[in-house]
């Protein structure tokens, strides 16, 4: 089974995104005081509305707004810490712009206040699995989901796409249980959490494997430590061009949506991209 490149991702308030002819790019908006990219720079609800908007302006059509740090060994905060940050924000978006909005959090009691407040999508870094209750919040609410794969808290495979289709396989049943339609789910291998360089370059030198499951992929590698170690680039707002290149090579191989913090350079590299991909299909026709 592969992805139908013309599909629809349904999401919520009757909202659909187009995913065929051309990639999408989903804006990084950190509401946190530690994110190992921009910890800080967008801590305030008025400066990650502001840096949101500019996203918007910039190209990016979804954005994924995110109240706790998920680098590895970051400070935890509860649930009510992580919604003074994200909710603000999500509601002033929601006024101001027709972008659309994503809570990026593996709570469930989060994922059903954000979206009351305005946003469309929940983006669950343990792919419905850490919250039992998560998958029916977001098959009640009509919401899209990113389901994302880790190897946090678990044992993991030694082969990579087979870590992935156990991982993948369990959390979409749970979706489909849940009654989460197929045209709302997105999957995102979950680059950097829980592998290293090795695994996440044979990730993404693999990822067109990942169309088997016939759901449209995600791409999460920006800015992330195995890019930095591939370019030799310590700081992370150093690996721009680094992550403009995954976004060129993972939407030829078969990505969709591209999670990024640098809206400009990959919105350059993902329009690059498309047009080969459109050369193919006019080669091909």
């Amino acid at each position: 089974m592969t992805f139908n490149c013309n599909s629809v991702w349904r999401v919520g308030g009757g909202r659909q995104l187009a995913l065929g002819a051309a990639g999408h790019l989903m804006a990084i908006v950190n509401v946190t005081p530690d994110s190992f990219s921009d910890g800080g720079r967008h801590a305030s609800a008025a400066a990650a509305v502001e840096h949101a908007l500019t996203c918007v302006k910039q190209g990016a059509v979804i954005l994924d707004i995110g109240g706790e740090s998920t680098k590895p060994n970051a400070d935890p905060v509860d649930a009510a810490e992580e919604q003074a940050r994200v909710l603000p924000v999500i509601e002033a978006l929601a006024r101001q712009t027709d972008a659309v909005i994503s809570v990026d959090t593996y709570r469930a009691e989060t994922a059903k206040r954000a979206l009351a407040a305005g946003a469309h999508i929940v983006n669950d870094v343990y792919g419905l699995q850490r919250d039992p209750d998560m998958a029916r919040v977001v098959a009640e609410a009509g919401a899209g989901v990113v389901i994302m794969h880790t190897g946090r808290e678990r044992h993991k495979l030694t082969d990579v796409i087979a870590d992935q289709d156990v991982f993948l396989k369990t959390s979409i049943e749970m979706a489909e249980r849940a009654g989460i339609g197929r045209d709302r789910i997105v999957l995102d291998p979950g680059f950097g959490f829980a592998k290293d360089v090795a695994e996440n370059t044979e990730l993404m030198a693999r990822f067109h494997e990942l169309q088997r499951f016939g759901l449209p992929l995600l791409a999460g590698t920006s800015r992330k430590r195995f890019i930095g170690a591939i370019t030799e680039r310590e700081a992370a707002d150093q690996r721009d061009v680094g992550t403009a290149a995954t976004t060129a090579l993972l939407r030829v191989a078969g990505a969709v949506i591209f999670r990024v913090h640098e809206i400009p350079g990959n919105r350059d590299a993902l329009r690059l991209a498309d047009a080969v991909l459109a050369a193919q299909r006019k080669m091909r026709a």
